[in-house]
């Protein structure tokens, strides 16, 4: 009984059901609207028994997540001011639940066993996507784009993009030898070519930006943690004057041009100021979680029609801080950012004080893509999202120790208690 729990829940020691639980759990977040409630069922099978294992080390101490379910629990409370109750409790108790399982897996799978899953997920994803995917024409800038599997090209390239990125870090951050290098290189080809054939410019300039970061983080953890201080401060400085100079001299619109983009970027511009125009009208506490985007809204109703949305369903602000704002206020949108900030610097504390410094490395990288897409994409504000789901496993990791495993890599420490 002993050797099938640490099958189950001993992290390092799981892998034969971590790594395929985080695939399949990636399958149904991007295909989850294709294959029915039936998959969101799955996904709960997967992570939600391991509590009746051994629900101490399963759970932990939900004292230290505060923080982490500040912006969940409003979301919830927010049913009792929401234009459409029913839809915000129902979608609430589904980010509540989607966050459990991020902080179940986050305590179940290490390092290792996370970056496996996800190349190996992603796999499953671009795959069938290029089986199974069509092209859509896009009214706005009139042209057709490969969506795969998904509705939207950005979906697409999202998967791409973190592709790409777990690619990268299993063989330049973990090391991966044998065959899962073989693996690696393959999946990561295939995640270029979708890149490519997305023609979202959102991921690829995002993926451009991220693998450049993983680069310059292999560099620094060759330096002692000093130095890595001192060099990193440099970088930025430098970086911030070359970022001012570059906008000042008009660099943003050469950037689009090269990817057929204007200024409006395709009507984002537009979009935002809808926004926040929308989110004027109760800005302390917003209209409810998930609560604008409801049939029979006229303002929801008029923007479908504008962005020929004839599904009229699944469109959002194309920002998460104004999305947030529209929904849950000053209040949901400080809650949320405290949640992305404290991820995004815990990680950057963690990877330039730590002699060796592989997950903060790795979960950085994440913390900066889903940063720099939370700009123009809304990829942390859902559930059952890829996005969200990285968001609080990176979040809750933060809570835990790391040890050193004895082939050298970090192993997650879970508790007895």
């Amino acid at each position: 009984m002993r050797f099938a729990k640490a099958s189950l829940i001993s992290p390092g020691q799981n892998s034969g059901f971590a790594v395929p639980a985080i695939a399949v759990s990636l399958f149904v977040f991007a295909y989850s609207a294709r294959l029915g409630q039936a998959s969101i069922l799955v996904y709960y099978a997967l992570w939600l028994p391991l509590v009746l294992v051994d629900y101490r080390r399963v759970l932990g101490g939900y004292g230290r997540y505060g923080w982490i379910f500040a912006f969940t629990v409003f979301a919830c409370l927010s049913v009792f001011w929401s234009a459409a109750p029913s839809v915000t409790a129902r979608a609430s108790v589904q980010y509540l639940s989607h966050v459990v399982c991020a902080l179940i897996a986050m305590r179940m799978v290490d390092t290792a066993g996370l970056v496996r899953g996800m190349v190996a997920g992603i796999g499953l994803v671009l795959v069938y996507s290029l089986l199974f995917g069509v092209y859509h024409f896009d009214p706005l800038d009139g042209t057709y784009s490969f969506v795969g599997a998904f509705a939207s090209k950005n979906q697409l390239g999202l998967y791409a993009s973190l592709g790409v990125y777990f690619c990268f870090a299993a063989l330049f951050m973990l090391r991966e030898r044998g065959p899962w290098r073989i693996v690696c290189i393959l999946i990561g080809l295939l995640a270029g070519y979708a890149l490519h054939a997305s023609q979202s410019a959102t991921s690829m300039l995002t993926t451009a930006a991220v693998i450049g970061v993983g680069l310059g983080l292999q560099v620094l953890s060759a330096l002692s943690p000093r130095h890595r201080k001192i060099v990193f401060s440099i970088v930025v400085l430098s970086g911030g004057v070359a970022a001012i100079g570059a906008l000042q001299g008009g660099a943003v619109d050469s950037v689009l041009a090269v990817f057929g983009k204007d200024s409006t970027l395709t009507g984002r511009t537009y979009l935002w100021q809808q926004g926040i125009a929308a989110a004027q009208a109760s800005p302390l506490i917003g209209t409810g979680y998930q609560a604008y985007w409801v049939q029979g809204f006229s303002e929801a109703e008029r923007l479908w029609e504008e962005f020929y949305i004839g599904s009229r369903s699944g469109f959002h602000f194309h920002n998460t801080f104004i999305e947030t704002m529209v929904e849950t206020g000053v209040i949901g949108l400080l809650l949320l950012c405290m949640v992305l900030l404290v991820t995004f610097c815990g990680h950057l504390r963690r990877l330039l004080s730590r002699p060796r410094a592989v997950e903060p490395s790795l979960l950085f990288g994440v913390a900066v893509l889903l940063v720099m897409r939370a700009f123009v994409e809304v990829d942390i504000l859902n559930p059952y999202h890829v996005g969200s789901f990285l968001l609080y496993f990176a979040a809750g990791r933060l809570t835990t120790a790391e040890v050193r495993a004895p082939a050298g890599q970090f192993r997650l420490q879970v508790p007895s208690y």
